[in-house]
């Protein structure tokens, strides 16, 4: 991922970082995984991480390779009352594979999910990055329920329309998708849940 006015560096020290900054992303989460720490694992100091990757934001979204950070993606999602958050979550997801840097970021999905080390850094970034401070800034109650129910229809539409490519939903228009799985998002995030039982 090109990152205009930073110096590429070396491509050896660089990839260290990266590697242990998704060992330590997905190991401890994203509110866990401190600078310092990634640093003390490449082998580098903590300046040098900065100077490299900037932010631990910036430093996260390099490491999923994906071609956006949870910083800009949130914003569009809690830019209105709760009542529209469903939509809106679902409108910018898909926004986000549509656009310019879609191919890019389901490359990096795919990469994510067929190895078991990278699955928490994809489950961080969704989970952790995106619906737990949605629920969060709106003060949603029951969230431990809530986001991964969201999850599951957000990362089911993607992999349907993206990846296994089945219709209707691969050749749907992006409105038609959220006026039909956006209410149960809703649902999920801001309507009345049963208690969730023991698993059989």
């Amino acid at each position: 991922m090109t990152r205009t006015g930073r110096r590429p560096g070396n491509p050896g020290t660089r990839e260290a970082i990266l590697t242990a900054a998704r060992d330590a992303f997905s190991r401890q989460g994203y509110a866990g995984a401190s600078v310092r720490r990634i640093a003390a694992a490449a082998g580098v100091d903590p300046a040098l991480v900065h100077h490299y990757f900037g932010t631990k934001d910036e430093l996260f979204t390099a490491a999923l390779e994906l071609p956006f950070t949870p910083a800009k993606v949130l914003p569009q999602v809690i830019a209105g009352d709760p009542d529209g958050i469903g939509e809106r979550l679902l409108r910018t997801f898909l926004g986000i594979w549509d656009g310019p840097g879609g191919q890019q970021g389901l490359a990096a999905l795919r990469t994510m999910l067929a190895r078991d080390a990278e699955v928490g850094l994809f489950r961080e970034f969704l989970i952790s990055q995106v619906l737990r401070r949605a629920v969060e800034e709106y003060g949603l109650p029951d969230a431990a329920v809530r986001v991964p129910l969201a999850a599951s229809q957000l990362i089911g539409v993607v992999l349907v329309r993206y990846v296994l490519r089945l219709e209707p939903l691969a050749g749907a228009s992006v409105d038609w998708i959220v006026a039909t799985v956006g209410p149960t998002i809703q649902r999920y995030l801001t309507g009345e849940l049963p208690a969730p039982g023991p698993a059989d």
